[in-house]
């Protein structure tokens, strides 16, 4: 049997510098992504989401980004879920993103609003039939007896709605506004580059290099 504590890896593909990296976290982000994505690493977009319950009880899943902009990172899921009850009583939460291959870490922390309802619409009628009624087919976060369950009402929306499904009124989109973003690139010896912009009482970014 292997001793994890043993495993190793030296990070030697790249590095962050003030003066290679930009001014603005949201190009920054936008920059370390297109090269994920050219560089054809499993689920670019794929991106860790990290809630706290009014119990103080942290959770955390993976979610897919499906939006950015000035405003702030976009994802879809099901308002009534375990993160959305989340969310709803403590709108605070934080998003990472982990591109092995590259050997890089980005993570973005700040408070979550709904998007709007024409911006939900517009997404969901642009998913495949099956995903939209896979919105309406699934409790999500609920516990349920068997998969059967799934497919029986998966079957029935499918009858009840043919080919126009609508939005579920309990679907929709998350806006995660940053606040504070943290770029990490792996270096040898451990001595990693780690970058962190935040907002100044102005509105203007700050960034600050932190020790690995």
């Amino acid at each position: 049997m292997n001793n994890i504590a043993d495993l190793r890896k030296s990070y030697e593909r790249a590095e962050l510098s003030e003066d290679a990296s930009h001014a603005d976290p949201l190009h920054q982000f936008a920059q370390w992504l297109d090269e994920a994505i050219k560089s054809q690493v499993p689920e670019p977009n794929a991106m860790t989401l990290a809630t706290v319950a009014n119990n103080l009880r942290p959770s955390l899943r993976v979610v897919l980004i499906k939006g950015y902009d000035e405003q702030g990172v976009v994802w879809y899921t099901n308002y009534q879920s375990r993160k959305g009850q989340e969310l709803a009583g403590n709108p605070y939460a934080a998003l990472q993103f982990h591109w092995v291959e590259l050997e890089r870490v980005v993570r973005i922390e700040g408070v979550v609003e709904k998007v709007s309802d024409a911006e939900s619409d517009a997404y969901f009628k642009s998913r495949p039939l099956d995903s939209r009624i896979g919105a309406w087919a699934s409790p999500q976060s609920r516990v349920i007896a068997s998969r059967a369950v799934l497919v029986s009402n998966a079957a029935r929306y499918a009858a009840q709605f043919l080919l126009q499904p609508p939005r579920p009124p309990h679907w929709g989109g998350y806006r995660l506004k940053p606040d504070n973003w943290h770029f990490w690139q792996g270096r040898k010896s451990r001595l990693h580059d780690r970058l962190r912009y935040t907002l100044d009482h102005q509105g203007a970014w700050i960034r600050e290099r932190l020790a690995p």
